[in-house]
């Protein structure tokens, strides 16, 4: 891993999301992009002061994207920096994009929809010629791709919370396959509109933590009432090890494993026993050629949904056993919400921070006596606070509706 970039709702790069998540920073606050006083939850973790131009965007260019895709070349912009890859020198024939995108351009739907229901019956048919383009979820990987020009592997991967890490998982796996020597990867999302909010709401997944939106997000607190939408993306720079060598690039981690399954029991919710879960990690370590006490800290999906995080923490049990005791498990999503299809790229992005820097960034929000029955508390949480230790290896989980499930892990790089 070579280059990281972010626009998250607790920073606009990657290091300043990492820093206000190692102290503890939640992103939620009152809805901002649409009027939701008529909703039941009128909070989410949106990004804040965010413009294109900013990223080298042009403005002009930027009205012909929807807000998903700005967020996702911002931060594949910031990733490709920090890389520092020659972009004149490098193979461009040997450089990929594949991005993970849930929703896509759902705002740019509903202006569209919403301006046919208005006027369309009266005027007749008005819509725009950048509405289909703004609109397709794969519109992020080909943005990113004409951008710089690179003419490799050029697609985006769509299973709900899991996509930007199936991914990654792809992306890793072409690297292997001898297909690319360098992949941008990495999801986006931006469904913190009408029909986002509402639907979600209207399955009852959501928060109304109204009062207190900075709380709202509570990971295995018996407290807990849905989970918190978020926006932003995040990208990550995969590069073949002896390309990275040879030009010199900075190496955060290595990427040495992935896993993918699937809970095959029900369109939104997760096996009550983590079945898939357990699939999912025991397949990333399998394909690492790892043992289960080689991983010291687990990002997990960590809603804070009822069903998903005890199923999730008895997966972790199941797969770790002892060693599950020695763990650090935390929920990044108690501070940044819960970023739908960008999640798992943004996840990732911190676990290879927390394997860069020896810290586990917490998971907040919880309180003494706030404890679930169904839950073991003798596993480490990280409860409130970040957590100094060394971390070998980190392994990221996302689970998305439609019981899909993936998984990556990364380890330290020993030159």
């Amino acid at each position: 891993m070579t280059g990281l970039g972010a626009v998250t709702p607790v920073g606009n790069s990657a290091e300043e999301t990492w820093q206000n998540l190692v102290k503890g920073v939640s992103g939620a606050a009152p809805i901002t992009h649409f009027d939701s006083s008529a909703f039941k939850t009128q909070f989410a973790c949106e990004v804040k002061n965010f413009k294109p131009e900013d990223f080298g965007i042009d403005r002009k260019e930027s009205r012909k994207m929807d807000l998903y895709c700005q967020y996702a070349l911002a931060a594949a912009r910031q990733a490709v920096t920090d890389s520092a890859l020659d972009i004149e020198a490098v193979n461009k024939d040997r450089v990929g994009v594949v991005y993970g995108v849930g929703i896509g351009g759902m705002h740019t739907f509903e202006e569209e929809a919403g301006a046919w229901a208005r006027t369309g019956e009266q005027t007749g048919p008005k819509f725009s010629p950048f509405f289909i383009p703004k609109m397709i979820a794969d519109i992020a990987a080909g943005h990113i791709s004409i951008m710089y020009g690179f003419h490799g592997p050029n697609y985006v991967t769509t299973s709900a919370c899991a996509s930007s890490t199936h991914a990654l998982a792809d992306a890793f796996n072409l690297i292997r396959l001898g297909k690319a020597d360098v992949m941008v990867s990495g999801g986006a999302e931006a469904a913190i509109f009408p029909c986002g909010v509402g639907g979600f709401t209207a399955m009852k997944a959501l928060s109304t933590r109204n009062d207190s939106p900075a709380t709202a997000s509570r990971p295995f607190s018996a407290s807990r009432d849905g989970f918190v939408m978020a926006e932003g993306a995040g990208c990550l720079i995969l590069e073949e090890l002896e390309h990275a060598k040879a030009r010199g690039a900075k190496i955060y981690a290595e990427m040495v494993g992935e896993g993918m399954s699937a809970d095959a029991h029900h369109i939104t919710a997760s096996h009550p026993e983590g079945l898939g879960a357990k699939l999912v990690m025991q397949n990333a370590l399998e394909d690492a050629g790892m043992k289960p006490e080689e991983i010291d800290y687990i990002n997990v999906h960590g809603t804070s949904t009822h069903v998903g995080d005890i199923s999730e923490a008895k997966a972790i049990k199941d797969v770790f056993g002892e060693h599950a005791y020695e763990l650090n498990i935390s929920s990044t999503k108690s501070m940044t919400g819960h970023l739908l299809g960008a999640a798992g790229a943004v996840e990732a992005l911190v676990s290879v921070l927390a394997v860069k820097n020896d810290i586990v960034p917490p998971t907040i929000n919880h309180e003494e006596g706030d404890e679930d029955e169904e839950i073991d508390y003798r596993l480490n949480f990280t409860f409130n606070k970040a957590q100094q230790r060394t971390v070998r290896a980190a392994l990221s989980n996302t689970f998305g509706f439609g019981g899909h499930n993936a998984c990556v892990i990364f380890k330290k790089y020993d030159e």
